[in-house]
């Protein structure tokens, strides 16, 4: 049986098939107007590629940027919100921080673009109290009735419901859940307890918030991506990738969209991993450059990082949900150059995306882009892009830029190319240093991995400016977050508050903690059920958030197998201390340390993709890989004739040494004077200095 994964990005649709007969590689455009349509087209595609049957498709594992696009266009839903009576102004107050504390001069994106307006967010009048979670104030059911009438007269057509303390009791929110389904049969509906059943009311109300603001068009692409794949005579079960880096299914992505909000880059951390852990490096900087945007995380000793819960934002919104640590900045191949008012030479965050794309594209696009630059520097051959597939006009990016910046800069189109070549790598290499370096890493410890189409042109030169040990690039750069789909494994999670003084705590504390790690052991059980996996294949880790009293935010460390015991909380208390002075630098040994939440990770294994190792190369290698040789600008603004190589004839151990330039179907590696690059076992490319 064969096995697709495939990423969507803002400018291509990438695929990867694994089936009988080997693994196959595949790139269309996006369709941005509606995603499905190119995924389903790349999935008959790449079948005609590997000859096989459409029939013969087992899963098909997706990462989507449906959600994410949402919150970055602010297109999402009409939202309606019941919340308790004199607590409707949460999501406006927030947590009165200022996004940049010294200047007058910034944008507050929960009060600029509220994900529920004011005039919708109707006061409930209900009160739980706490600590116990007892009723102190009634649920007043006429008001949510009201409430919906209004609703509906506003054709709202997403509701969701967060009163203060629903995590120690949820039975106002469930009752008000069930009046809003009375009144509004069709409306989607998001429960803060059912979505993030967690303490702090602004970060659980802004999470519940953006599930409901997300929810609809999510669910609808997702509902009408399977049923496309059905109507197009596809049996496969469809499975999406969850920004914890699990995959999850289509029914209980489309209830909790908030989970796959970064659904696209957690494909790519994966396959970075994977591929790293092939060629036996356990610390890797990923650097994951598409036409629109980078995607950058640090993984130290072959481990993913999860998101602090103070860092998980999305287009500056708080959202509770588990995230792969990774940070996202408008920097990839179809970002545009532009000069501002001031005459500043900047690049990017706009992009040009798939529709019109770059100059080069002949699509319509007019302003000058990276892809623009790296076809004036000779770096990408307009005869070559992806494999010929899509020609390039070079005359159309020497024309863009030559208006738009060299001729009002008063310097040469090259120099203009470099300058944009230079402007966005800098930017990428703070975001690299401020996920690495800012995080207690040292660059100078790990592999810089550059992946995505332009990810290899770039390489060398964030290596170089981070300072990084070497570059290892994988062995389909273009495809690499495709292949990550295929390495995840099948993962539900869920949380639930215990806020207990671990040194305080006795016994009935404690098992009132391994209470509640059942409950939720037992819901994670009920998913893999649903999805029909058998007992013995099912396996639950269960995690416990814990901080120092009075602390703002929490850390994980493993619960013990067994559950807390008077005996060894003193060995989880020590873990935190652990993880505290990893993260930070620093620990207070003999300060208090409170558990705050538990997590139960419900996770069932899958079948990973495998590489097959390459054949050892021959002496005559670099011979036979050679296509021609063209002029070519590199870093230093020093011009050389350069060998283009088809990756594709290059075996195990191979060394290529610079310059030259390395071509392949979804991507082009940039080997510059001083460096070479050796063929690893699994066919990843690692380029060191000479």
């Amino acid at each position: 049986m064969a096995r697709i994964g495939v990423d969507v990005g803002g400018t291509n649709t990438d695929l990867v098939l694994e089936c009988s007969k080997g693994t196959f590689f595949h790139k269309v455009p996006s369709t941005i107007t509606d995603q499905s349509i190119a995924v389903v087209d790349g999935i008959h595609q790449i079948c005609d590629i590997a000859g096989i049957a459409k029939e013969d498709i087992e899963v098909i594992n997706h990462g989507t940027t449906v959600a994410t696009n949402i919150t970055i266009e602010h297109n999402g839903a009409e939202v309606g919100m019941l919340t308790s009576r004199g607590f409707r102004d949460i999501l406006h107050i927030g947590r009165h921080k200022r996004p940049h504390n010294f200047s007058l001069h910034f944008d507050v994106p929960w009060q600029s673009h509220p994900l529920v307006k004011r005039r919708n967010r109707i006061p409930i009048t209900g009160r739980i109290l706490p600590p116990t979670g007892e009723v102190e104030t009634p649920l007043n059911e006429d008001e949510i009735r009201e409430a919906c009438a209004l609703f509906r007269k506003r054709d709202i057509k997403s509701v969701c419901v967060g009163f203060m303390f629903s995590f120690l009791n949820d039975e106002h929110e469930k009752r008000a859940g069930e009046i809003v389904q009375e009144e509004m049969p069709d409306v989607y509906l998001s429960l803060s307890s059912q979505v993030a059943n967690v303490i702090r009311e602004y970060e659980r109300f802004s999470t519940v918030a953006m599930n409901a603001f997300v929810g609809p068009q999510s669910a609808l692409y997702l509902r009408n991506l399977e049923q496309k794949v059905r109507d197009g005579g596809i049996p496969a079960k469809l499975r999406v990738i969850q920004s914890n880096g699990g995959i999850s299914t289509i029914d209980g992505c489309a209830k909790k969209p908030v989970g796959i909000l970064m659904s696209g880059p957690a494909g790519g951390v994966l396959g970075a991993l994977s591929e790293a852990r092939l060629a036996g490096t356990t610390n890797i900087l990923t650097v994951d450059i598409g036409g629109t945007s980078a995607d950058i995380s640090t993984i130290a000793g072959g481990e993913l990082r999860i998101k602090n819960p103070r860092d998980t934002l999305v287009s500056g919104h708080a959202v509770m949900a588990p995230m792969i640590d990774l940070e996202t900045i408008g920097a990839g191949g179809g970002s545009i150059a532009f000069l501002d008012e001031a005459g500043g030479f900047n690049v990017g965050p706009r992009s040009a995306g798939s529709e019109p794309g770059p100059s080069c594209y002949g699509r319509g696009g007019c302003e000058p882009t990276v892809t623009d630059a790296q076809v004036v520097l000779g770096r990408m051959d307009a005869d070559k892009f992806l494999g010929g597939d899509l020609p390039l006009d070079s005359a159309l990016s020497h024309k863009a830029i030559k208006e738009h910046i060299a001729d009002p800069l008063g310097i040469s189109v090259t120099d203009a190319a470099l300058g944009i070549i230079k402007i966005v790598n800098n930017n990428m290499a703070l975001t690299i240093r401020s996920n690495s370096v800012a995080r207690g890493y040292d660059p100078r410890e790990f592999s810089l991995m550059p992946f995505g189409g332009a990810g290899p042109f770039h390489g060398v030169a964030l290596a170089e400016l981070v300072s990084a040990r070497d570059i290892l690039v994988p062995i389909a750069p273009g495809i690499t977050a495709a292949m990550g789909l295929l390495g995840s494994d099948l993962q539900y999670e869920h949380t639930r508050s215990v806020i207990t003084n671990l040194f305080t705590a006795d016994q009935a504390a404690l098992d009132k903690a391994n209470g509640v790690v059942a409950e939720l052991t037992d819901c994670g059980r009920l998913d893999l059920d649903a999805d029909e996996i058998p007992e013995d294949l099912q396996n639950f880790e269960v995690i416990a958030e814990m901080r120092y009293h009075g602390q703002g935010f929490e850390l994980r460390v493993p619960m013990p197998k067994g559950g807390l015991t008077l005996d060894n909380k003193a060995d989880v208390i020590n873990a935190f201390h652990a993880a505290h002075k990893q993260d930070y630098g620093y620990s207070f040994d003999d300060a208090l340390v409170e558990l705050y939440n538990v997590r139960v990770i419900a996770t069932a294994k899958a079948r990973h993709l495998e590489l097959a190792k390459l054949p050892k190369g021959a002496s005559n290698d670099v011979e036979n890989a050679f296509m021609y040789e063209r002029l070519t600008v590199f870093d230093d603004g020093q011009s050389h004739v350069t060998p283009r190589l088809d990756r594709g004839k290059l075996g195990a151990g191979t060394r290529v040494e610079g310059p030259a330039i390395i071509i392949q179907h979804n991507s082009t590696t940039l080997v510059p004077p001083g460096y070479s690059a050796v063929v690893q076992d699994y066919g990843s490319l690692r380029l060191t200095k000479i």
